[in-house]
Parts: structure tokens; C-alpha cells; sequence
């Protein structure tokens, strides 16, 4: 089953269910993946489903940090609330030590050796981490990696 028909399925569940907020949650991201694949004239495939909701998990993420800058803990809470039941679709995060061994990895095959080859290297490792680990934490991790090279 494709992760676009497991969300739909689970939006049938939590209706039965009554999970009022589940249901919520799950629609809104099938929402914003109508809004991709209207984009697309297309289905989604599973990476781009992974995309919206790795999106929709990131725009939360910083909704918390705002509500909790503005405290809002109620506000924050729902957002909370709503980043873990998105989570379940998301893959397995990596751990620092298997982020720090994909980084070594990418820049010994990239041949990297200074920051300006930081594209080269990010490119390398998008694939192998998409929806795994924070984007801003990985180029912080290849950015301290290629400047002790360099």
C-alpha cells in the first residue's frame, strides 16, 4: 500500500474512531498533497508524499518554537500533538553517530575538501537522508566536517 492510500485509509480509521484530531491532522496533509499533485498533474509518489509531510512537520516544528517564544504552551501543546501523529509516516531518524558516518562517507567519496564543495557533498547525501535527519542539522555536521579538512 502506498503511503498516499495508508493516509486515507487512516483518515477512515480515526473518522470511525472518533479521534477527532487525528482525522484533522491527516487531512490537512492530504490537502497539501492535492495542492503537490494538482502542481504535478499527477500522482504523488511515496518520496513526494515523504516530502509533504516532512514539510508539514518542519512548518510545526517552528509553529512551537513561535508559540512557545509568545507563551502560548496551549497552542504549542496541539502543535506537539500534531508532529507526533505525523511522525508515524515519517522513516526512522538517524541517530548523531550514523549522521557523522554518512557525513565521513559522502565526503571520502565526493573527494571533497574544502567548504566550497559543500553542494557536492549535500547532493550526495540527500537520497540517503531524506526525511531521516533535519536538513539544517546535516549541513551544519558537513559544513564542521569539511572546515577540519580544510
Amino acid at each position: 500500500m502506498s503511503l498516499r492510500d495508508q493516509l486515507k485509509a487512516d483518515v477512515s480509521a480515526a473518522m470511525r474512531s472518533g479521534e477527532t484530531l487525528r482525522r484533522d491532522t491527516l487531512r490537512m496533509a492530504l490537502s497539501a498533497l492535492a495542492l503537490v499533485e494538482k502542481e504535478l498533474k499527477r500522482d504523488a509518489t511515496d518520496d513526494e508524499v515523504l516530502g509533504v509531510i516532512v514539510k508539514a512537520v518542519k512548518t510545526r516544528k517552528e509553529s512551537v518554537d513561535a508559540y512557545i517564544a509568545a507563551n502560548r504552551a496551549d497552542l504549542a501543546e496541539s502543535e506537539s500533538a500534531e508532529i507526533a501523529i505525523l511522525s508515524t509516516y515519517m522513516p526512522e531518524q538517524l541517530s548523531d553517530a550514523d549522521v557523522d558516518a554518512l557525513v565521513a562517507e559522502a565526503i571520502s567519496a565526493t573527494g571533497a575538501n574544502s567548504a566550497k564543495e559543500m553542494g557536492k557533498v549535500m547532493g550526495w547525501l540527500g537520497p540517503k537522508t531524506k526525511g531521516r535527519v533535519d536538513g539544517k542539522v546535516l549541513s551544519g555536521k558537513v559544513t564542521a566536517a569539511l572546515a577540519a579538512r580544510g
